[in-house]
């Protein structure tokens, strides 16, 4: 299969800012079935691009406008030429906690079975896994997958009823949130019976037959969870599924804090109010890009004046 995305991110403020500095984290990964076949990243104003691969074997690409400007757009395209995932088990072997224990024994996954910034134990999350009766059991594959739909039957999906820096417990106490929160539950509660986790950023393209919950025209998130035999395994608890080639990856890391789309800061001589608008279209090769998605309102904000010579006031988009 061939995907093409088209992501567009816009800010516009109020009163114009003298620089902005920005990191993104658009670029779809090269591994396994998945291959970036191509990928171009755009600023207005125009800025020079630059990228680095980080920790996690993320592309991060980042620029610096330093003039001023009242509004900023990001414009990221990706050919992608997927394939199909090998088929998993109905089960693994016997002894497989016993084999994932020894895979983690030497403190390499160290990161990824603790707690981080937005996947952290409280105590809703330990009612949850009371109430889900969540144990090792004799499968940590059946288990995962349990997980996956119990998490999927729980919790509503309500788009804007939380944001991107929300606490588990803000979706934990409704029961209702969005694709981000599902994920961090599910690495919270997954870290805790030893299984190492990992939160995966991308895109879900919605095929027209395919009954899925997340929203059209945003970026998607899921988890990966470190099993013995069968590797690095991608569940998606907001449209209870396992990845496939549908799930399209562009960063992985502990959580959302390691891999947002984009992360900048600005400088600005006043009160400045800044919106961001997304909008993202994700289409097979020779369908993708026939049609445009308006910009999706996503987050605003109010930003306290920074002096150009104080850097450490400066304010995150």
């Amino acid at each position: 299969m061939h995907y093409t995305i088209h992501h567009v991110t816009k800010f516009s403020y109020e009163t114009p800012v003298r620089e902005s500095v920005m990191e993104v984290r658009m670029q779809p990964r090269t591994e396994g079935v998945q291959r970036c076949a191509r990928f171009g990243l755009s600023t207005t104003p125009a800025s020079r691009v630059k990228m680095y691969d980080d920790r996690d074997g993320n592309t991060v690409h980042h620029f610096n406008i330093p003039g001023r400007h009242s509004r900023l757009i990001v414009t990221a395209e990706a050919l992608i030429d997927m394939g199909t995932p090998p088929p998993l088990p109905n089960s693994l072997t016997p002894g497989a906690w016993d084999r994932l224990d020894a895979l983690t024994a030497d403190g390499e996954f160290w990161e990824l079975l603790n707690p981080s910034h937005f996947a952290r134990v409280t105590p809703l999350l330990d009612d949850l896994k009371r109430e889900l009766q969540l144990e090792r059991g004799a499968d940590p594959l059946a288990m995962l997958r349990r997980l996956n739909t119990d998490i999927f039957d729980r919790f509503e999906y309500s788009p804007q009823t939380t944001r991107v820096d929300s606490p588990i417990d803000d979706a934990l106490g409704t029961r209702h949130g969005v694709c981000q929160d599902f994920a961090h539950i599910m690495i919270a509660l997954v870290r805790g019976l030893g299984v190492p986790c990992r939160y995966v950023s991308g895109y879900l393209y919605r095929q027209p037959d395919r009954a899925v919950r997340s929203t059209d025209g945003a970026t998607h998130a899921w988890v990966e969870a470190l099993l013995p035999d069968v590797g690095w395994i991608g569940f998606d608890p907001t449209n209870n599924l396992q990845a496939d080639e549908q799930h399209i990856r562009v960063a992985v890391g502990r959580d959302y804090a390691d891999v947002p789309p984009t992360r900048g800061v600005f400088k600005g001589s006043s009160t400045v109010h800044s919106e961001l608008g997304v909008a993202v279209t994700v289409g097979t090769a020779w369908a993708g890009g026939a049609d445009t998605t308006p910009l999706l309102p996503w987050m605003s904000r109010e930003a306290t004046p920074v002096r150009e010579t104080d850097a450490s006031h400066q304010q995150q988009q």
